[in-house]
């Protein structure tokens, strides 16, 4: 039985439900240091309002009290989202065949969190048709989840003064490892895994965050040169 675009919608909620609970202290804490670092509440609302990128939002949120001028600010966000790019060519065959209604704010509303569960329904066998249903339910979840703990934060942060010593944001670094380890099914996915780790630890340290765009490149590397290598072997046949 085909899934219709409402019974695609409530599952693309419900596979990122368990995903909240990384994001929602991550959105908090983002709210409550915004506030504490000088910006009006509806600066910082807005900023997850029209933004919607909890990293990039944190980065910027330090550059702005720091003093940083504009074009850095604007570089360094940049840099962080490029991994954007990666997520949206994974998709693109999916969805390329949608109109600019759904495309723009299903590119917008596009998250880690809602690449991983959206990218492994695609790949699931059965008929695609409303699976963009799926994405937007799973989208739509993550939106209205960080626009809630973010005014959560803000209201917090007035009574708080240094939300960092919280130790929140060390959910989001276990939802994301529970978010890659069911997509390593096969020695190119582990090859990538294992590279950008690796990567991401010793390029820390690079100006603009520059170390997580390096690793990206390099995950997808190992795990197109291991791909190669693994079809290059033909299984042997009897005459």
């Amino acid at each position: 039985m085909t899934a219709g675009p409402r019974q695609e919608f409530i599952a693309g909620v419900r596979a990122t439900i368990p995903l909240e609970i990384g994001a929602a202290p991550f959105g908090m804490i983002f709210g409550a240091l915004a506030v504490t670092s000088g910006m009006t509440p509806a600066a910082a609302q807005g900023m997850s309002l029209f933004v919607f990128a909890g990293a990039s939002q944190f980065i910027g949120v330090n550059l702005l009290a720091a003093g940083t001028a504009l074009p850095v600010i604007v570089l360094t966000t940049f840099v962080v989202n490029l991994r954007h790019a990666l997520y949206a060519a994974t998709l693109a065959p999916h969805v390329r065949h949608l109109p600019q209604r759904w495309l723009m704010p299903l590119g917008f509303w596009l998250t880690d969190e809602s690449f991983v569960v959206v990218a492994n329904h695609y790949n699931e066998p059965g008929d695609p048709r409303y699976r963009h249903w799926f994405y937007l339910g799973s989208a739509l979840l993550m939106y209205l989840n960080w626009q809630l703990w973010t005014l959560v934060g803000i209201i917090a942060g007035s009574a708080i003064p240094d939300p960092t010593r919280w130790g929140l944001d060390f959910a989001m670094v276990v939802t994301f490892i529970g978010m890659i380890i069911p997509t390593i099914k096969n020695r190119p996915m582990l090859a990538a895994v294992v590279a950008a780790g690796v990567v991401a630890a010793l390029a820390n340290p690079l100006p603009n965050k520059f170390g997580l765009i390096l690793a990206a490149l390099c995950g997808v590397a190992a795990g197109v040169i291991v791909e190669a290598r693994r079809g290059e072997v033909k299984p042997e046949t009897t005459p």
